[in-house]
């Protein structure tokens, strides 16, 4: 949840006219990520939580997408987003080492 945090921060200073563009979907990204992964945890079996994991990590891609959108349209500059960007990363690894030890789990 502290990327969830940290992009709601960030997206404070956002641009006004951004506020139904960027500022939302990064936000609904962003909240989406633990949302998949709480989701997944009431799920009924492996398969269905590695969905939900895909999900999210699916999200964490969006919000990596989005935040190269803003450094690039200069909302922001890189120094800003670095260490959103390494949480991002952290996550992502963390999500695919899980999902793939779930899956081996479901085949055995």
């Amino acid at each position: 949840m502290e990327v969830t945090k940290q992009v709601y921060k960030l997206t404070c200073d956002l641009p006004k006219e951004e506020m139904y563009g960027l500022n939302q979907q990064m936000r609904r990204s962003a909240v989406s990520i633990p949302s998949n992964i709480a989701e997944g945890t009431a799920s009924n079996s492996n398969k269905e939580f590695g969905r939900f994991l895909g999900m999210a990590n699916g999200s964490l891609h969006e919000l990596e997408t989005q935040l190269c959108i803003c450094e690039s349209l200069e909302f922001f500059p890189e120094q800003r987003t670095n260490h959103i960007q390494s949480n991002i990363t952290e996550l992502q690894k963390m999500m695919y080492a899980f999902r793939k030890n779930i899956q081996e789990k479901s085949n055995i």
